[in-house]
């Protein structure tokens, strides 16, 4: 029975974004079009439905927030690069880039990924090995300044009313995105790159349906605008 409702729940979660089954997406592809303009600083977003903003307006996401932050500071920042699919895990990232066939560095770049490694249940190995590889190529991205590449850890869906209704245990969830969480802090380490530790606050919407967008599952520009306040000063102070 517990197998036959497992398969019931990834049939559901199936997404047309990927052959393998995800986390539900949001039809609106609206959310993902460019904002016309330009300016000084160029900004790279590595990762997933996280970063794209799934279920909210673009203005909400986060690379959208921290660039108007960043305006308010007189800090002028181009609109987001964004490299991103819901649904996405290290592997489909990595060919993502590698599809874009990118050209240059940026001013400085963000990464956030794994969520769906641990839903998948993809071995912890095999993150680390290709997180490893995300986090040298961001640091390619920023020209090998270690200082301008950001990494954001993994927030915890089992906090959420999907991630509650999901036949999945909380505590269980939890426990995997923090040993997810603990190898890409330990890897950004030791490659003395930023990380911004964004999954304790995201518990939050445990207790906290603001903080939860309309699709039950990711995060409101609310609990965004949290992640952009952590990263708000430690970007402004090495574009400054």
């Amino acid at each position: 029975m517990k197998i036959l409702l497992s398969v019931l729940l990834f049939s559901f979660l199936t997404s047309g974004c990927t052959k393998h089954e995800n986390m539900p997406v949001n039809t609106d592809t609206s959310i993902t079009q460019p904002i016309t303009g330009g300016s000084t600083f160029s900004y790279l977003a590595l990762g997933d439905s996280y970063t794209i903003g799934e279920a909210v307006k673009q203005a909400e996401s986060f690379p959208y927030q921290l660039q108007s932050q960043l305006k308010d500071k007189n800090i002028r920042i181009a609109n987001p690069k964004i490299i991103a699919v819901t649904g996405w895990t290290t592997d489909e990232l990595l060919a993502g880039i590698k599809q874009e066939n990118l050209s240059g560095t940026y001013d400085f770049v963000t990464l956030l990924i794994g969520v769906n490694n641990q839903y998948r249940g993809y071995p912890l190995s095999t993150y680390r090995k290709e997180f490893s590889e995300l986090l040298q190529k961001a640091i390619a991205f920023a020209g090998g300044d270690v200082r301008k590449v950001f990494v954001i850890s993994i927030p915890d869906w089992g906090a959420t009313p999907f991630g509650k209704n999901s036949g999945r245990d909380p505590q269980v969830i939890a426990a995997e995105i923090d040993r997810f969480n603990g190898a890409n802090q330990e890897i950004t380490a030791a490659a003395g790159v930023n990380y911004t530790n964004i999954t304790p606050a995201s518990r939050n919407a445990a207790t906290d349906a603001a903080l939860v967008a309309s699709d039950g599952l990711h995060p409101s520009g609310k609990m965004y605008g949290q992640w952009t306040d952590a990263l708000l000063t430690k970007v402004a102070t090495v574009l400054k």
